[in-house]
């Protein structure tokens, strides 16, 4: 039923667009036979609004993917560094959180590690919404931050870095089954910042995925059951992630292509001192408006990349 009202929304988007297109058309042609100059700068809003429209499901058809439709799961961590890059990962979940404020998506925070003086050193974020997972993939890898330090008290400037991870949003019912003899699952008392207990039960869950290693913990929820449902949540788009990277490595070599095993490359750069720039490092986009980035205005540095893969990929 999900995907037959996507669909429904999708075609009904397309059939209202040519509505309009056509509406203009016949009042421009009517502004024509009439003389009327008056209603010209009404038509130009209008046929500048469709065009603006047609971009961007243009762009979104170019999105593809299996899953691109689907919301997304955010996971940020900080690096080394300590409380200059658990603050740097305090800052990026703002930044998220903004950019899926104000492309009216919802957001939930799955589960949550704070620091020990500012910041957080984990953080799973839900964002609901379609092509969530589409836009948001190619934030995966490596943010860098420069700047002046505020927690150095000789002000002297620092680099911190942030792991971001952006798996799809799925329902248990997926291509990926889960074997429960190969989990091992572990119930323990929640904890707050500098590890120390919070609650006198144990309702904090990790699951461990034996065959792979992967290990999800979850404590934010207040029931073992709600815990143990986000946990296997984020554990099976963990191993979906982990299924499409390796069916793109795989492709990548079918064509000769030399494949980074890793995926920790530097993405992009947040540089604040000495002088203002976030630079994508892929695309080689950059701005100096880093206060506008910082506030969630990531679509030009999503986009781009985007486009910039999409027309590598041709």
């Amino acid at each position: 039923m999900r995907a037959l009202a996507s669909i429904r929304d999708l075609t009904t988007t397309w059939i209202d667009l040519e509505a309009d297109a056509r509406a203009t058309s016949e009042l421009l042609e009517l502004a024509i036979v009439s003389e009327d100059e008056d209603i010209l700068p009404d038509i130009e809003m209008d046929i500048n609004r469709i065009h603006q429209k047609l971009e961007k499901l243009d762009f979104e058809l170019r999105l593809s993917g299996k899953h691109d439709r689907n919301g997304a799961i955010l996971a940020i961590h900080a690096g080394a560094g300590g409380t200059e890059s658990q603050d740097w990962s305090e800052m990026l979940l703002k930044m998220y959180l903004r950019w899926a404020e104000k492309r009216d998506y919802t957001t939930k925070i799955l589960d949550m590690h704070s620091g020990e003086e500012a910041g957080i050193k984990s953080v799973h974020l839900e964002i609901i919404g379609e092509f969530g997972y589409g836009y948001l993939k190619g934030e995966a890898g490596a943010h860098r931050l420069v700047r002046l330090s505020p927690f150095d008290a000789d002000k002297a400037r620092h680099t911190s870095f942030a792991k971001v991870e952006i798996l799809p949003d799925l329902d248990l019912n997926t291509d990926v089954t889960i074997d429960q003899s190969d989990l091992r699952i572990d119930y323990f008392k929640s904890s707050g910042a500098g590890g120390q207990s919070v609650q006198k039960n144990s309702t904090a869950v990790r699951i461990v995925h034996i065959p792979t290693n992967i290990t999800v913990t979850c404590q934010n929820e207040r029931s073992q059951r709600q815990n143990r449902e986000t946990a296997m949540k984020i554990l099976q788009a963990r191993l979906t992630e982990r299924e499409l990277t390796k069916q793109a490595q795989d492709q990548a070599r079918l064509k000769g292509e030399h494949v980074e095993a890793e995926w920790g490359n530097q993405i992009r750069s947040y540089i604040l001192h000495p002088y203002q720039m976030v630079k994508d490092h892929r695309s080689s986009f950059e701005t100096s408006d880093t206060e506008a980035v910082l506030d969630g205005n990531l679509d030009e540095l999503i986009e781009t990349y985007l486009k910039h893969v999409i027309g590598a990929a041709k």
